[in-house]
C-alpha cells in the first residue's frame, strides 16, 4: 500500500511528494486515482501511467525535494507530439493532470488515519488541496461515493472516498483461495477469508486476505453486504456447504458471484434451487464453473481465471451502475 510507504517514510524523517492523477482528458496512460510517492531517498512506489511522461515527473519531484521548496502544485501533461506547453513525451493523443503533495513528519497523523480508515474498510475521504492533505472519517463527509476535482484560476481541489472498498469475499480458504487472495490484492481489492475448518495451512499461510474468520456457513448473509462494491467467490471443500452459501447470498444485491465446480455438480445445486422456489434470473447471476476459459489446471492459474473474470466483472459493468 502506497500510503504505507509514505508513512515509513516520514515518520523516518524522509520527506515525500505525492503525486495524484485528478483529471483524464482522452487516451492516457495514468487513470484518475493513480498514485505515486517520491521519497528524499530516491525510492519510489506506485504509478500514474508510466513511461517517459512518468519518468519527468519523477524527476520535477525531485528537483523540488533538492531545492527545499515544500510547495504543493498541479502538472498538466499532454500527450501530442506538437504540443507547444506541458509537453509529456507521449503520443497518445490524450492528457492528464496531477497534483504534487509534499508530505512530511507534520503529515504523520493524517497518513496514519488513511491507512486507518483502507485497513478497517470504514467510509471517510481524502482531500488534496494546494493547502496540503486533509481526512475525514465517516459517511457525513461522503456526498457522492466518486472522485470528485474541482480547478478554479487561483486553487483547486481534490477529493475521493476511502470506503466502502471493492471487496472480494471467499468461501472455502482452501489451495485456490491463497493464490487468489495475493492476486486480488495486487490488483487493489480488499479481500476478506471464511472457512469453517480449524487448523487449515492454507488459512495460516494467508498473509494476503485483510481479513480471515473460522465461521459458521450457515450464517454467512450479515458476512457480505449490499452493493456494487461486494464481489463473492465460493469455493468450500463440500459441494453442500457451496449451496448453502449461495442459498443465502443469491437474493442479495451483489456486483458479482462466482463458484467453483463441475458443470454436474453445478446443474446439480442449480436444479435444487430452482426446486426450492429461485427464479433462473436468480440462479443466472452465478458465474459458475467460475472464471474464464484459460484452460489452467494448477491452482495458482485457476486463481488467475477467477481474477480475471472478476475484473471483467468490474469493468463491463461499471456504466450500469452509474
Amino acid at each position: 500500500m502506497i500510503w504505507k510507504f509514505i508513512k515509513e517514510k516520514i515518520e523516518n524523517g524522509i520527506d515525500v511528494y505525492l503525486i495524484t492523477v485528478t483529471e483524464v482528458n482522452g487516451s492516457s496512460p495514468g487513470k484518475v486515482g493513480f498514485k505515486m510517492a517520491v521519497a528524499s531517498d530516491n525510492e519510489i512506489s506506485g504509478t500514474i501511467g508510466g513511461g517517459i511522461m512518468e519518468y519527468q515527473l519523477v524527476e520535477l519531484a525531485r528537483k523540488e525535494q533538492k531545492s527545499k521548496s515544500g510547495i504543493n502544485f498541479l502538472k498538466r501533461q499532454v500527450h501530442t507530439h506538437d504540443a507547444k506547453e506541458d509537453k509529456s513525451g507521449m503520443i497518445c493523443s490524450g492528457e492528464q493532470t496531477q497534483i504534487f503533495n509534499h508530505l512530511t513528519q507534520a503529515n504523520v497523523d493524517e497518513v496514519k488515519k488513511i491507512i486507518e480508515l483502507i485497513e478497517n474498510n470504514r467510509p471517510g475521504k481524502i482531500v488534496l488541496t494546494s493547502n496540503g492533505i486533509e481526512v475525514y472519517e465517516g459517511d457525513a463527509h461522503i456526498i457522492k461515493d466518486e472522485i470528485e476535482f474541482q480547478n478554479n484560476l487561483s486553487s483547486y481541489r481534490y477529493s475521493e472516498p476511502t470506503g466502502v472498498k471493492e471487496t472480494v469475499y471467499i468461501f472455502g480458504a482452501g489451495h485456490i483461495s491463497l493464490p487468489l487472495s495475493q492476486i486480488l490484492a495486487l490488483l487493489d481489492f480488499r479481500v476478506e477469508v471464511f472457512d469453517n475448518r480449524k487448523g487449515l495451512n492454507t488459512f495460516e499461510q494467508n498473509i494476503h486476505a485483510h481479513k480471515k474468520e473460522i465461521i459458521d456457513y450457515k450464517n454467512v448473509s450479515k458476512l457480505v453486504p449490499n452493493g456494487r462494491n461486494s464481489y463473492v467467490v465460493i469455493m468450500t471443500f463440500e459441494h453442500k456447504f457451496d449451496e448453502i452459501v449461495l442459498r443465502q447470498l443469491l437474493k442479495k444485491d451483489l456486483r458479482y458471484i462466482g463458484m467453483i465446480g463441475s458443470k454436474s455438480k453445478v446443474t446439480t445445486i442449480f436444479q435444487d434451487l430452482i426446486n426450492e422456489g429461485y427464479s433462473r434470473l436468480e440462479i443466472e447471476r452465478v458465474c459458475s464453473p467460475i472464471g474464464l476459459p484459460i484452460g489452467g489446471q494448477l491452482p495458482s492459474e485457476i486463481a488467475v481465471s477467477i481474477a480475471a473474470q472478476i475484473v471483467e466483472w468490474r469493468n463491463k459493468r461499471e456504466r450500469e451502475f452509474k
